[in-house]
């Protein structure tokens, strides 16, 4: 039987159901978590910027997502304490460590999204002439 001190030598893997990185993976994989942190790379931004530079996202799912980056130490919230509020979003160090593999990431889906849409379309084509034989 292994001991813990044993246990905890072993390196993270994330193929492991039980590894704590499957976390960060879960965190990161989310496309709003992602294209907040690929827009924070310039900078701290208020939520009616990250509002207009993310299109597509509700309100809602900015501030959950948010909150989720702040709890996982990704973004940091900055309260001015001012009449009318006034909050800025900024990475963390953890949040800046992990910006070039996002923005790569970004750019892979930005070079290769009309190769993707041709697979697709192409697979489409060919499920529905299958479909049609079958019949």
């Amino acid at each position: 039987m292994k001991s813990s001190a044993a246990k905890k030598l072993t390196p993270p893997s994330v193929f492991d159901p039980t590894c704590p990185a499957r976390h960060a993976l879960e965190l990161i994989a989310n496309k709003w978590a992602l294209l907040i942190l690929t827009a924070l790379e310039v900078g701290p931004m208020r939520n009616g910027d990250l509002m207009r530079k993310i299109g597509g996202v509700s309100q809602k799912m900015l501030t959950q997502t948010l909150k989720e980056l702040e709890r996982n130490g990704l973004v940091i919230r900055k309260d001015m304490n001012t009449v009318p509020p006034h909050v800025e979003y900024s990475l963390s160090p953890l949040g800046e460590s992990l910006g070039n593999a996002l923005i790569a990431l970004d750019r892979w889906a930005e070079d290769h999204c009309m190769e993707l849409d041709a697979a697709r379309e192409h697979a489409d084509v060919k499920r529905a002439r299958a479909a049609r034989r079958i019949r």
